[in-house]
């Protein structure tokens, strides 16, 4: 007979959920009605819509020296240690970047781990992502890590195509490995590969389920980390699962009884909905997003960390402690002491993220940068807004750039109308009037500006 309770986060009356049990179809269940392979991914809608169930506690989780390093060379020890200290002063003294995972099979990844930890601090907690074995439990638990991630793929497309298994022999495998990791004296993370292709409610409710037996008869948390890992999922209202981000997180918590501060959504970049699907994790019920700095990872990426820093303060209205200067250090570092090329669009730390090349723009820029700028990028980012030089800039982008110019050495600003900027706007013109196409350089301008400032 099932029961009425009342519900200490609704305070309402509620009939005790359906419990879903494991289904352990004889054929792969592929979703080809959304999933043709042939032709693009479709998006079905059947207009079920979940409350929105934002937890108290949201913060950022990591993955830069994980899935981060999957997709670029390898950091060295130094460069990792060096990150991670950038990472745990971006994250502040309330740990908004609670966790942070390494590899643990290298001994330059061992280092890095060890050379971490005898940091001591407490924000980012250091964590691994190893095989699921016995003799990789007493390695990190030798290491001193508390906690770890598991692997355990929950489609068919992993189950059935790739590991050869039934649904049930997935289960009672997976369960195994979760008991030995608890034995090992390590709290499980529980990686849910490609949760946005698998059956919801015939496998992922079930696993879940039985998880959260387990950690109620350990008393041991165990983590369960919802990884779009192929950036199928979708933040629409009404769209159906697997696909429904909002669907996925209400599911695992109503159906599964996850807690949000056990739920963490991982996602990837493939359909351009990183930063809206983990938002929506959040706004669903989920405690953690997982990213990566710069969104450097597998294929497309990462939710990249820098943008859901921002995207908490404009949840929130606060930084919660976090020093948003810290990105641009980190994106210099990551661009010139480790070799990486940031595309110069990307948002917050490309080069071109707040720069103009439009004469319009910049005259707008002279008169209010607020017109052009998406917020104070100098005082929030430590980079004031710029412009680039080339034969649409006109005569306000040259005095955009002068001004900027002199302002950094100490210098008063300059009248559009001054004969030094006309004389430096005629000679960019002539540079393309000769059959220039590129830009004009921050080198070259300098070098001519101080030349005509010589002559005066």
């Amino acid at each position: 007979m099932r029961e009425i309770v009342l519900s200490d986060k609704t305070y309402k009356l509620e009939q005790d959920p359906y419990t879903y049990r494991l289904q352990d179809t004889p054929e792969p269940e592929l979703y080809r009605e959304m999933f043709p392979y042939t032709e693009t991914p479709k998006i079905a809608f059947n207009y079920r819509r979940v409350p929105e169930n934002m937890p108290e506690d949201i913060f950022i989780t990591d993955t830069t020296f994980r899935d981060g390093q999957q997709s670029r060379t390898p950091y060295t020890t130094e460069q990792m240690v060096h990150i991670y200290k950038l990472l745990h002063k971006l994250g502040g003294h309330n740990g908004m970047i609670r966790q942070t995972e390494f590899f643990a099979y290298s001994q330059k990844d061992r280092m890095a781990i060890e050379e971490c930890l005898e940091l001591g601090f407490d924000f980012p907690e250091i964590t691994t992502w190893i095989r699921a074995n016995k003799k990789d439990f007493e390695l990190v638990r030798s290491i001193g890590i508390k906690e770890t991630g598991i692997l355990v793929s929950c489609s068919d497309y992993h189950i059935f195509n790739k590991m050869g298994l039934t649904r049930k022999q997935a289960l009672d495998k997976y369960l195994g490995i979760v008991k030995d990791c608890i034995e090992a004296g390590l709290r499980p993370r529980c990686h849910f590969e490609d949760i946005t292709r698998a059956d919801f409610y015939g496998f992922v409710v079930p696993f879940a389920s039985s998880l959260m037996e387990l950690s109620r008869e350990s008393g041991i948390p165990v983590k369960i980390r919802a990884c779009d890992t192929m950036g199928y999922g979708v933040p629409y209202p009404g769209a159906t699962l697997p696909r429904s981000v909002s669907g996925i997180i209400y599911g695992l918590q109503h159906y599964a009884g996850v807690p949000s501060e056990l739920l963490e959504w991982h996602g990837h970049n493939d359909f351009y909905k990183g930063v809206v699907n983990a938002t929506t994790a959040w706004m669903y019920g989920a405690s953690a997003v997982n990213c990566s700095l710069l969104g450097i990872g597998e294929r497309t990426g990462n939710v990249p960390l820098e943008a859901m820093v921002f995207e908490y303060a404009s949840l929130r209205g606060h930084l919660n402690g976090m020093d948003t200067r810290v990105i641009t250090e980190i994106a210099d570092y990551i661009r010139y002491d480790t070799g990486y090329d940031i595309p110069p669009m990307t948002p917050f730390v490309g080069d071109s993220f707040n720069l103009t090349r439009a004469g319009i723009h910049a005259d707008g820029m002279m008169k209010d940068p607020e017109i052009y700028n998406i917020f104070d990028t100098e005082k929030i980012l430590g980079r004031a807004p710029r412009v680039s030089i080339n034969n649409s800039s006109g005569l306000a982008g040259i005095a955009f750039w002068v001004n900027e110019y002199r302002t950094r050495h100490g210098e008063e600003k300059l009248s559009k109308k001054d004969e030094l900027i006309q004389k430096l706007y005629d000679w960019v013109m002539s540079e393309y009037e000769n059959g220039r196409v590129t830009v004009i350089s921050e080198g070259e301008m300098a070098e001519h500006y101080e030349e005509l400032v010589s002559k005066t």
